[in-house]
Order: structure tokens, then sequence, then C-alpha cells
């Protein structure tokens, strides 16, 4: 798996959210696979206001504790802060659920998540299946970690897919690990 550094900006996203574990995941329970339907039944990028709306995020924040405790994952977009916190400043790593505006569909409710300014590790899967190279990939991450003298920050990692040239069943993912 190709890895590189990247300083990013601060950030904010706003998409549906879930809270899970890891353990959770692994099992029948997972509900990842039912957020991203959530997701792309939601139509997010068609209600809110988005920085750049072909790229999708998956953020995993609000770390319980590390890899082994629980998180809450943000699948949706990069928003302009201001628009939609009306003039509030999120703090790094918290999350805001919003009821929406009058412009947006009354039974959908968003969760605003701010990503802080970070050092990231990037890592890029290899070409596939995405939910077989994505599960592959944080095998590696997680195992990547243990090992290594790059410290995680757990306080917000992501996955940025591409709109443009998405095809479910050979796909590239970069996933951005927050380090000290």
């Amino acid at each position: 798996m190709n890895t590189y550094f990247v300083e990013k900006a601060k950030m904010t996203l706003a998409g549906v959210s879930i809270r899970t574990t890891n353990e959770a995941e692994m099992g029948p329970d997972g509900g990842l696979s039912q957020l991203w339907e959530t997701y792309f039944q939601s139509n997010v990028a068609g209600q809110i206001a988005t920085v750049n709306p072909e790229y999708i995020y998956a953020l995993y924040t609000d770390y319980e504790s590390d890899a082994s405790g629980a998180y809450t994952v943000v699948i949706g977009h990069e928003v302009a802060e201001e628009r939609h916190l009306e003039g509030s400043q999120l703090e790094e790593g918290e999350l805001e659920e919003n009821e929406p505006d009058e412009s947006e569909l009354e039974e959908n409710q968003f969760t605003y998540a701010a990503v802080p300014e970070s050092k990231y590790m990037v890592f890029t899967t290899k070409k596939g299946p995405v939910f077989e190279v994505v599960a592959q990939a944080w095998g590696e991450i997680w195992a990547y970690f243990k090992e290594s003298g790059e410290v995680r920050t757990y306080t917000g990692d992501f996955e940025i897919y591409d709109s443009r040239n998405f095809d479910p069943a050979d796909t590239q993912v970069e996933i951005y690990i927050a380090i000290e």
C-alpha cells in the first residue's frame, strides 16, 4: 500500500452518522453498510451546499479511546462551516446534530463534524471491490501503527471517495490517518 504525508486545514463535514466499534463491524451487528445505504438514500449532496460535491468523505471521529473503543462515523461532504453553523464554531472533533432548515427535507437530519487541522499519513488502497480493499487497508493500517514510530491522534481520520469515476467493483480509496 502506498503512503505519503500531508497537512490539511480544518474542515467541516455534514452527513449521516452512526456510533459503532470495530468489534461490532466485524460481526453481524455492523452498521456501516446500512449507513452507506442511508447516505445514498438521503441525497446529502443535493440538500446542502457542499464545497466539492464530487468527494464523499467517510469520517471516523469522536473516538472513545483508540481503535478498540467506540467512535462515530459520518458519511457526507465538506461544507462551508459559517453557512451551516450560523456563526457558531464547532470545537475540534465536535459533532453537532442539526435540524434541517426549511430548504432541506423535513425528515432528514444531518450531523455536522469539525475535522481539526492536522498532519496526516495517507494510505492509498489497491484497486478492487470497494468493501474488500477498504477493509484490507484498515487491517494493514492497524498493524502498521502497532509497530510504527508514528503516533495516531484519534482526532479525525477519513476516507475520500471520488464519485466522478466511482466503480464499486474496481475502485481505489485514500485513507487519511491523523498523526502527531
